[in-house]
């Protein structure tokens, strides 16, 4: 998980991310104008709520402060979710986080958008191609959806 900065004519806005580590589909977000723990617990929701499949889960992080707070906590503790974190502020322990940021800021989120609500359509839509159109090397040039599914369904076929 991690945080962006992302901008509108109106200023900066703060786009939170959750992405798979295996497939690196993005299975939670959440846009703001204010990076508060509760709008990053937004994205955590939604992944929740994406999940297909109930067994172990780490989640990791940077040591951000919306990731440390209480509320991030307990709401990972009660979906028994793992916490992981960097050991400092060393982005490159949080890579796969900074790469999607990356992606989609550097191929997708390239328009500057009037307001919040044009960005938040903007930033729906690229997430959606992202996960469902855009093939990734480091997964055989297969899309993030198709890599999430496939292991969805082995993992259904281990538990049968």
């Amino acid at each position: 998980s991690d945080i962006t900065y992302v901008q509108s004519e109106q200023g900066v806005h703060y786009l939170s991310l959750v992405t798979d580590a295996y497939s690196r589909k993005i299975m939670g977000y959440e846009l703001s104008d204010e990076m508060k723990a509760t709008d990053v617990v937004k994205a955590l929701d939604m992944t929740i709520n994406n999940r297909q499949y109930q067994c172990s889960t780490i989640h990791h992080s940077d040591r951000g402060l919306q990731y440390c707070s209480q509320v991030y906590q307990v709401k990972l503790n009660e979906n028994g979710i793992i916490p992981s974190m960097t050991d400092g502020y060393d982005c490159y322990q949080n890579a796969l986080a900074e790469r999607i940021n990356g992606i989609l800021k550097q191929e997708f989120l390239l328009y500057k958008c009037q307001n919040l609500k044009e960005l938040r359509e903007l930033v729906e839509e690229s997430i959606l191609i992202y996960n469902e159109m855009r093939p990734h090397l480091s997964l055989g040039m297969k899309t993030p959806n198709q890599v999430h599914k496939k292991s969805q369904e082995q993992k259904l076929l281990a538990f049968n």
